[in-house]
């Protein structure tokens, strides 16, 4: 409800917004490269609302504040991430580094179910939204807003078995081609991850949990020294961080055009 005007809502946007996502997501998929699904949601919602009423029906209040914490939320990871690095690092300097090493392996349970639990309350929140939303415009969730039980369950479940069963290539591009991470240094990023996307989750605010980690990712390592961080990793990262949203838009527009022609 803050994208799209209600009004604007229907079959159509929706599968179309979807579409747009869908296509942009494995597209990076396939490539290997760590993308969005927020950013693609985003803009293949801000794309088919365009082509469905033009820019009146786009809220573009409720999507700025959108945009702008996406944005933001790689910083706040990054910075996160960074400090408390250098802190445990400054705690651990008197113990040798294999202490270290068996000490995070273990902590880095703790810190991996902890990201999890925030990027599972984080983004499935947004595909439960997309549901609802659906389902009010066909006048089935009537009255108060609430989700029902039945689409809690679906996402979360879509969510686990996508990540279980499809993220290989990207796990492999976050867990070593951005940089060399040590135990310690993925506690490090995945805790300042966690805490960011948990605070955005309590503040209602939906934020990439992809680009948020990525930014952590890149903060630990340029912990070490810049060079310890492969850039043109970090370059492919950013550029389809930069291309989601116009590429989904585009695409949830010309889905949403093409089901008015064909169905």
């Amino acid at each position: 409800s803050g994208l799209v005007d209600p009004h604007f809502v229907s079959d159509q946007l929706i599968f179309a917004a979807l579409f747009g996502a869908i296509a942009w997501n494995l597209l990076t998929w396939r490539l290997g490269i760590p993308s969005s699904s927020s950013h693609a949601l985003l803009g293949g919602m801000v794309g088919a609302g365009i082509a469905a009423g033009g820019l009146h029906a786009i809220i573009w209040g409720g999507t700025t504040k959108t945009v702008l914490a996406i944005v933001l939320s790689p910083t706040i990871g990054f910075i996160l991430a960074l400090i408390l690095v250098l802190v445990v690092a400054w705690t651990f300097m008197k113990r040798t580094p294999s202490f270290g090493d068996k000490v995070f392996r273990r902590l880095q349970f703790v810190s991996a179910a902890l990201f999890s639990i925030s990027h599972g309350g984080n983004d499935a929140q947004k595909t439960m939204g997309i549901i609802t939303a659906l389902l009010v415009a066909h006048g089935l969730n009537q009255g108060e807003f609430h989700i029902p039980f039945w689409v809690v369950i679906s996402c979360q479940a879509a969510m686990g078995i996508g990540t279980l069963l499809g993220g290989w290539r990207i796990v492999h591009t976050m867990g070593s081609k951005i940089t060399k991470l040590t135990p310690m240094q993925g506690f490090c990023a995945e805790t300042g991850a966690a805490i960011t996307v948990l605070a955005a989750t309590h503040l209602g605010i939906p934020v990439s949990t992809t680009q948020t980690i990525s930014g952590a990712i890149v903060g630990v390592g340029a912990s070490k020294r810049v060079s310890a961080v492969r850039w043109n990793v970090a370059k492919d990262i950013v550029i389809a961080w930069v291309l989601t949203l116009p590429a989904a838009a585009v695409v949830g527009a010309l889905a949403f055009w093409a089901w008015g022609l064909f169905i």
